[in-house]
């Protein structure tokens, strides 16, 4: 549903994987994104990142679009969908190898874990593949070609992201062995496309956004602003999520789930119980301030504390 008085100037998106349906994290992530756009009004687009069709969950796509709307979400323009998006990827992967920046590689996951050492997200590949493949083996998957070069990031609500790749990650995959374009790549081309710039989503991607960084530089793409959210987390500090099942907001009570992740947020509480969905979001983007947000990763989800007062 297109919004008038659009600001073209602020262009930005929730992008859910169809893995599951909405669950009170990811309703989070969509209010943030949802709420930072409107009140500069700008656009908000929906991107469906179904590339991985291994992980897709049937049906999940209608009821993460059903629920958005329940809630009373409205977004600008046409949906996205990745899984339609394969030709750009794949040109970008070719572009790439042109110039000499990625490499096939045969290294399959026991070899990389039995040559490499840890790093803050797992194996960091050890350059097995750089210079050229072993004799009477083929490529299985495409690897970018990082450098020395230090990554900086300024996040909104995070602060200062420092991350030299090829010595914290190493040579990151853009392409799979199973043929499956790499999130890493796919988010960057399609948020090029899409002219997209904020970026406001999960703290759990905080880390993969300098491997982004890296590639629109490669790219010649334009950078946008990130903030980074608080991820709503499980007492064991396990993120909430839909791939685990977790239990998903309920369209018939949205005004619950409303006010409780604009209270998780540190957002000001209208003062009595909105009388409708329009009243919450006029209420909500009026008063949004990227500021009240707390600088941490995570918030455990017992700290909420139900609202009882606005029921």
């Amino acid at each position: 549903m297109h919004i008038s008085n659009i600001n073209q100037s602020y262009r930005g998106r929730f992008a859910p994987s169809p893995t599951g349906p909405l669950h009170f994290g990811s309703l989070v992530a969509a209010m943030g994104s949802y709420l930072d756009a409107r009140s500069c009004d700008g656009e908000w687009l929906v991107r469906i990142e179904d590339l991985d069709r291994t992980r897709e969950i049937d049906g999940a796509t209608q009821l993460i679009l059903g629920t958005l709307e329940k809630f009373g979400f409205h977004w600008d323009g046409e949906i996205t969908y990745q899984s339609r998006r394969t030709e750009a990827y794949a040109a970008a992967v070719e572009k790439l190898t042109k110039r000499q920046l990625a490499y096939p590689c045969t290294c399959t996951r026991k070899e990389i874990s039995e040559r490499a050492v840890n790093g803050a997200e797992g194996a960091i590949y050890p350059g097995t593949c750089r210079h050229g493949l072993a004799e009477g083996r083929e490529g299985r998957s495409i690897r970018i070609l990082t450098s020395e070069q230090i990554i900086n990031i300024t996040d909104t609500i995070q602060g200062p992201l420092t991350q030299q790749i090829d010595r914290e990650i190493g040579d990151f995959i853009i392409r799979r062995a199973d043929g499956y374009h790499a999130y890493q790549l796919a988010v960057v081309i399609d948020d090029a496309w899409q002219g997209i710039t904020h970026i406001v989503r999960g703290a759990d991607l905080l880390s993969s956004t300098p491997r982004q960084v890296f590639l629109q530089k490669l790219l010649r793409l334009s950078q946008p602003i990130y903030t980074h959210l608080p991820l709503v987390v499980d007492n064991q500090g396990r993120k909430l999520s839909k791939q685990h099942r977790d239990a998903p907001v309920d369209p018939k009570q949205p005004m619950d789930a409303l006010l409780q992740a604009l209270a998780f947020l540190h957002q000001p509480l209208p003062p009595q119980r909105p009388g409708s969905l329009d009243e919450f979001w006029q209420w909500a983007t009026a008063h949004w301030s990227l500021a009240a947000i707390p600088a941490t990763r995570q918030i455990p989800a017992s700290s909420l504390k139900y609202l009882n007062s606005l029921r």
